[in-house]
């Protein structure tokens, strides 16, 4: 991306003057160290961050701002809501960039509440002065999923289309004109590491890696302007093999390796190279989308593995919100 060669000395440094790097966390004090151009949340790193000292005080907000909606569980779900939404605000006093904030796991199969839900939390920012260009709202990509964030992005919010694994998803959410998609690197890994019952795959063949890859090629080669986010890595290999990426959102885990790794890093993704691929243009309707995605074993798997860990994971955090506050 840049006309001059620059002097590097690590390869998280070099990584950013190919693709944007995006923290993929809820700890704001990871997040402070690493500067990165934007920030992804989902329910597990809430969950996690939450269960954190350093940011009782987010929890105690969020249980603030929700005052007089009932008892139980439907006022355990609008804290959930405010305590995503109070640590996507804190995360944008950091980053110059976006926050993604996720709907729900447990509405990924209804369209018309997937939309509701993502219009409920854009509100909650906007009445905290934070305009919706700097959210991203993350929508499983299911068929529902992708024709909810297609209405949501006629009006102005953006979408990030999380757990995708497939080519037939990426497909779709394209020709649905979201602005971002997150390919799960690192879930696809795991799937045809224990698939082949080997504790590796060499890097020249990494099928997430290649996945997120054939995307990319197939959006720069039709001139798509949906963004391809790579997403979930389990080592620095798959990031640098990715460089190039319109985005990356990494764990502070992985940018703290890559922070104290000397070296230059090369892109491998670059739009010219895209356009000279010989991949097929698609066009898919349900039927068309349902049936692509069905021939994927490991995708159809992992997005209903992933649509019932973020549940488990928003559930678990509902039950530690009460435990932990809703006596007081």
């Amino acid at each position: 991306m840049s006309a001059e060669p620059q002097t590097v000395t690590t390869q998280l440094e070099a990584l950013r003057r190919h693709s944007v790097i995006v923290a993929d966390t809820g700890d704001i004090d990871a997040i402070a160290k690493f500067r990165p151009q934007d920030a992804t949340t989902n329910p597990s790193l809430i969950y996690k961050a939450a269960q954190d000292d350093r940011y009782r005080h987010l929890v105690e907000a969020a249980f603030a701002a929700a005052p007089g909606h009932g008892n139980g569980e439907d006022r355990m779900a609008v804290v959930v809501d405010r305590l995503m939404v109070t640590f996507g605000r804190e995360i944008l006093k950091l980053v110059p960039g976006r926050v993604s904030t996720e709907v729900a796991a447990r509405l990924s199969f209804d369209t018309q509440a997937s939309e509701r839900k993502a219009r409920e939390l854009v509100g909650l920012y906007e009445q905290a002065g934070i305009p919706r260009e700097r959210v991203l709202i993350k929508v499983a990509s299911t068929w529902e999923g992708i024709r909810a964030a297609e209405r949501l992005e006629r009006d102005g919010i953006h979408c990030n289309l999380t757990l995708l694994f497939s080519f037939a998803q990426a497909v779709a959410c394209a020709d649905a004109g979201v602005t971002l998609i997150s390919p799960f690197v690192g879930r696809i890994y795991d799937w045809y590491r224990k698939s082949r019952g080997v504790e590796d795959i060499p890097a020249a063949e990494d099928p997430g890696v290649a996945s997120v890859t054939r995307i990319y090629e197939y959006y720069k080669k039709y001139g798509y302007p949906t963004q391809v986010m790579g997403a979930s890595f389990r080592k620095t290999s798959q990031i640098v093999d990715l460089a190039g990426c319109d985005l990356l959102t990494i764990s502070p885990e992985l940018l703290a390796k890559l922070e104290a790794t000397a070296g230059d890093v090369e892109a491998r993704l670059t739009t010219e190279a895209a356009r000279r691929s010989d991949a097929p243009k698609l066009s898919l309707d349900e039927a068309g989308f349902r049936w692509l995605h069905n021939e994927d074993a490991m995708a159809t798997e992992k997005l209903a593995e992933g649509i019932r860990a973020f549940d488990a994971d928003a559930r678990k955090l509902a039950e530690l919100l009460q435990a932990r506050l809703a006596p007081a």
